[in-house]
């Protein structure tokens, strides 16, 4: 996708103007009175905006059609609600508010269900902090959020969290232009150590694996630790450790 021409939702962006501030803050005031005209002269000289704004997300696997639309919305809500006394630019207050749209978006139809009070609770939290960094200057802390919300810290923690978009096991983490090292492989396995060395018990082929292959395997399977802490007990590199764990496991399944 070209950033300067892109054909989405059936409009070439690469056609649309962009307006300079004072007329944004012109037509702000002419919409604020009720000017249907200015309110569309705004939406559409902002366009190119959406587009920025959602370049960040286009990785989620939504169609960009509906990530536009979204971010549109955010658009509209930003351009309704806009107090042109503030004295910022207006793409400052717009910003957020197409950035929040479109992860409400892709919360709400994220597979992972959430409380309704939970997610406003994030909403609200969100919004504060965007406006705290603008205010600060910089990220504010969760005290500080949670002050501006008359909230418990912990609840705002909650909720936050509640909110982030789970990662896939499968998501790789490093690379070192071998085999990827995986979310997976950073995760102790102490809940199930017991059925995974039964099964690797019963298997003769174990006794063919080299010394240091049985350790990584124990000390993976037995006692639950990660790759990186196995990794600094063997004295290898977390990498290694992967691809002797992985050939451990091919020999002993293949045999």
């Amino acid at each position: 996708m070209q950033y300067n021409k892109v054909v989405i939702c059936g409009v070439d962006t690469s056609k649309l103007r962009v307006l300079k501030e004072d007329k944004k803050i012109e037509l702000l005031k002419l919409a604020r009175k009720g000017d249907m005209n200015a309110r569309n002269e705004l939406i559409n000289g902002n366009l190119k905006l959406v587009l920025s704004v959602i370049q960040r997300f286009t990785n989620r696997g939504e169609p960009l059609d509906d990530l536009f639309q979204v971010g549109c919305v955010g658009l509209i809500k930003a351009i309704d609600n806009f107090d042109v006394e503030l004295g910022v630019r207006f793409s400052t207050y717009a910003v957020p508010m197409i950035i929040g749209e479109v992860r409400r978006y892709l919360r709400d139809n994220n597979s992972v269900r959430v409380s309704r009070s939970m997610r406003d609770t994030a909403y609200k939290a969100i919004q504060v902090r965007e406006k705290l960094s603008n205010e600060l200057d910089r990220e504010p802390t969760i005290e500080e959020i949670s002050k501006e919300l008359d909230m418990k810290k912990e609840d705002v923690v909650i909720s936050l969290e509640a909110i982030v978009d789970p990662v896939s096991l499968y998501e790789p983490v490093y690379n070192d232009g071998g085999e990827a090292i995986f979310v997976m492989d950073q995760i102790g396995d102490k809940n199930t150590a017991d059925s995974w060395m039964d099964e690797i018990l019963l298997c003769d082929a174990i006794r063919a694996l080299s010394d240091r292959e049985k350790r990584i395997l124990n000390l993976r399977f037995m006692l639950g630790k990660t790759q990186t802490e196995v990794a600094e007990e063997v004295g290898i590199s977390q990498a290694q450790v992967s691809r002797l764990e992985k050939g451990a496991l091919k020999k002993i399944k293949s045999s």
